[in-house]
């Protein structure tokens, strides 16, 4: 068995490093009440901070010209969430040319940890990661989008219309 003294030596390092951390955080309020101007401060409802093209914000599904969505019920997006938080159920199209779409597309937000790997891991730009952030909700069940919200939401105005053209994507073989 060992015996540990305490010296007088490690409290006195403690009580230092104390008086240390305040004595920064006094020098920080002082400089910033002193000067307001150069204070970085935004008036959050009537400013809003400019994020840049590269944030990754709420879920979009993107549509084709005709206003149809772009998704093809390939499941590479729900099989690539490490959250597991996208939820897919296909049928199949009466269009013969097309394999199959969803019926129901659905993201649970609250799991969800943006990270990106559903827009990398989609083969035909069906789903983006889009620049809106601000998600207020009182409940859970709100935050569980489905393709009405992901596609055609007011603040889409009209749906994200794909970069990906169609035809150049069927000569190509995706």
């Amino acid at each position: 068995m060992s015996v540990v003294n305490n010296t007088p030596n490690k409290s006195n390092w403690y009580f230092s490093s104390i008086l240390g951390g305040l004595f920064i955080t006094a020098k920080h309020l002082i400089k910033n009440l002193l000067n307001k101007d150069k204070m970085i401060t935004l008036n959050y409802p009537e400013e809003k901070y400019e994020y840049s093209p590269r944030f990754k914000g709420n879920h979009v599904l993107t549509v084709k010209k005709d206003g149809a969505i772009r998704c093809t019920a390939c499941m590479l997006c729900a099989t690539n969430c490490p959250a597991e938080c996208i939820k897919i159920t296909a049928a199949e199209h009466n269009d013969p040319t097309v394999e199959k779409f969803p019926i129901a597309y659905e993201i649970d937000v609250l799991r969800c940890v943006f990270c990106g790997f559903c827009e990398e891991a989609c083969p035909v730009d069906a789903i983006r990661m889009g620049p809106e952030w601000q998600t207020p909700g009182s409940n859970g069940s709100q935050f569980i989008y489905d393709i009405n919200h992901l596609a055609y939401r007011p603040q889409l105005k009209g749906g994200v219309v794909s970069v990906v053209d169609e035809v150049e994507r069927h000569k190509s073989g995706i």
